[in-house]
């Protein structure tokens, strides 16, 4: 059943058994589509020969030479339908008037033109035709073929244009998104938007124009291009726009009263997620955290490609997203290992596309059983392993240090040691910023954790590494999701100091970048992801309230025991170097065995070292937000 795009519109072909009512609709139909186009073809070699002539006589034909020419014209049109069949320009194969069909028609016009000429022009007097005429008809014919395919595709074009009473809209970005988006608005009736205009700041590209939609200006006319077109709507399609170009166009929209727009990127469109259309409100996690990421896909295939993956914490937040992208890379099995069985449910979801919880590729084990955990290893024998699984809430782990003992500590040894038993080749675990200058009981037990790491790749000799960053957005308990909680239910929104600051990535672009570290990462480093510019929190929950329309309040709960003011993603001793990724930079950890692990000693040094104290409490009102 296959189908055929023609022009604008889309033609179903079906294959029905010989004799049969849908069989002979069908043919039909596809004669009445495609049929038509040969007799306009027809008619233009016809019509193009008789005034061939009349040009050459000078508008006073000789008698009897326009009967020979049509004499001409049927075998002309004979050799054209050979060759439109050859080049299946009668069978639906080209887009209505797009440039491969006038490909094709100019290659098959040029052919016929080849076939009936040359004889003409050899032996065209001793039939009482010019030699001339077919120098002058043929590419005649070829343009008036050209002109009706482009006036019925500008017909089609124009009916299926948006009404007016689709909403104007602007679209920043005329390059392959800014285009791809602009075509397809111009060519849906029933669309809810509108171009009006483009805007790009690339000043060579004013003037230019996708479907009569022009480059008018660049951002900085826009408060202009508002008043000139009375748009209502900006739509961002900038493949590699970041939080700072989203930020200023967010704030220049709210000053002109104008809703925004974001189209999804180039990447997500090729690979089926998003449509060119499908456009959805800017969030706060674009202005925050939108970090493009440059992947080199060969050096994350050489590794994981045809291997057996395993992810501890596979039921979490980053532990979902990893199995997702990795699935993407064709592994030859993707073990998905969580202690909740809710959280390998959704995982599934997203690499299988169900959540029965019947495969193997789920696996329901907690780190801190080690012989639960050496069975599965040593049963399903995996190559790469992923080690994600941790507890991250730092306020939490204030109250209940042995239970970051017992997860982020031995737990990672647990999961080092069967995956040495079993002879894993590639060993990622995933740490946090807080590991640096650690002043937290979260951010002493993932140094500890990185120190195991880096003691396992010197036994070993394998690639063992930890990849360390920041706070993800939208992360199961975060900031985001507490602040869009506490905004929808009216406020208070509590933020711990008017100055605390913290750096933020989306969680795909972080495992993006950690699925990169495990390509690049060499035994016993520490990877440190790029995060960008830190972001003071206050912002961001001003930012948030005002993209409500709420007034709430913001109340000031102060700094809690192990908090920093400011986040380090590197530690003091630590030397830094970025020898393959713009965006992942180096440094090694000191290990640690296993056997100097002492839970005592762990808790007295650690509370013997300087922990940040609560502030007072103070509130903001609604109304001091500006």
């Amino acid at each position: 059943m296959p189908i055929y795009h023609r022009g604008m519109r889309y033609v179903e072909t079906v294959t029905a058994s010989p004799g049969s009512g849908v069989s002979r609709a069908s043919r039909r139909t596809a004669f009445a589509r495609f049929g038509s186009r040969y007799l306009l073809d027809a008619a233009s070699w016809t019509l193009a020969i008789c005034l061939a002539l009349w040009f050459r006589y000078e508008f006073e034909v000789p008698p009897g030479t326009f009967r020979r020419a049509l004499a001409l014209a049927g075998i002309t049109v004979l050799i054209q339908l050979i060759w439109g069949l050859a080049f299946e320009l009668y069978r639906g194969r080209f887009s209505f008037g797009s440039i491969e069909e006038v490909r094709a028609l100019g290659l098959a016009g040029a052919l016929t033109a080849a076939i009936v000429g040359i004889p003409v022009v050899v032996f065209g007097s001793s039939f009482g035709i010019p030699r001339s005429t077919f120098l002058i008809a043929a590419p005649l014919a070829v343009l008036m073929m050209v002109l009706v395919r482009y006036a019925e595709r500008r017909y089609v074009e124009v009916r299926l244009r948006p009404g007016v009473s689709a909403t104007p809209a602007l679209v920043y970005g005329a390059g392959t998104l800014g285009g791809a988006l602009v075509r397809q608005m111009m060519t849906d009736p029933d669309a809810a938007y509108r171009p009006v205009a483009l805007i790009d700041d690339d000043p060579r590209k004013r003037g230019s124009q996708v479907r009569d939609i022009r480059v008018l200006g660049n951002f900085g006319e826009l408060e202009g291009l508002v008043e000139r077109t009375g748009a209502r709507m900006l739509v961002i399609a900038v493949s590699r726009a970041d939080s700072a170009l989203l930020r200023r166009v967010q704030d220049a929209a709210m000053r002109l009263d104008l809703q925004v727009k974001v189209m999804p990127s180039f990447s997500e469109i090729m690979t089926g997620h998003s449509g060119a259309g499908d456009l959805r409100d800017i969030s706060i996690e674009d202005l925050i955290g939108r970090n493009p990421v440059d992947t080199d896909v060969e050096s994350i295939a050489g590794y994981l490609t045809g291997r057996r993956v395993l992810i501890t914490g596979a039921g979490g937040s980053i532990g979902s997203e990893l199995c997702k992208q990795i699935a993407g890379f064709g592994p030859s099995e993707l073990i998905m290992l969580d202690r909740d069985e809710t959280g390998l449910q959704h995982a599934q979801l997203g690499t299988r596309g169900h959540g029965l919880l019947d495969g193997k590729e789920v696996v329901l084990c907690d780190i801190r059983d080690y012989d639960a955990l050496a069975a599965v290893f040593a049963e399903r024998r995996p190559e790469v392993v992923f080690h994600a699984a941790a507890l991250k809430h730092l306020p939490m782990l204030e109250q209940y240090p042995h239970e970051a003992w017992k997860t982020n500590v031995l737990g990672t040894l647990n999961v080092i040691n069967a995956a040495r038993a079993s002879d894993v080749t590639t060993f990622i675990n995933i740490s946090t910023d807080k590991a640096a200058n650690p002043t937290s009981v979260l951010g002493h037990s993932k140094r500890v954790a990185e120190k195991l790491t880096a003691w396992a790749a010197e036994e070993g000799g394998r690639r063992y590494l930890s990849v360390r960053f920041g706070n993800v957005i939208g992360s199961r308990g975060s900031m985001l999701p507490t602040f869009q909680s506490l905004i929808q239910a009216g406020g208070p929104v509590t933020v711990t100091h008017p100055d605390v600051t913290r750096y933020f990535m989306t969680i795909p672009e972080a495992c993006q970048l950690v699925i990169q570290a495990g390509g690049i990462g060499r035994r016993g480093e520490v990877l440190i992801l790029d995060m960008g510019e830190p972001v003071r929190i206050l912002d961001v929950a001003k930012r948030m309230i005002t993209m409500s329309g709420k007034r709430i309040e913001i109340v000031f709960t102060g700094l809690r025991e192990g908090e920093k003011m400011h986040e380090e993603l590197v530690g003091s001793r630590e030397n830094l170097e970025r020898p393959f990724h713009a965006q992942i930079s180096h440094t090694r950890a000191d290990p640690i065995s296993p056997h100097r692990l002492d839970r005592e000693g762990w808790m007295a040094r650690m509370y013997s070292q300087p922990r940040m104290n609560e502030t007072a409490a103070v509130s903001v009102p609604s109304s001091s937000q500006d």
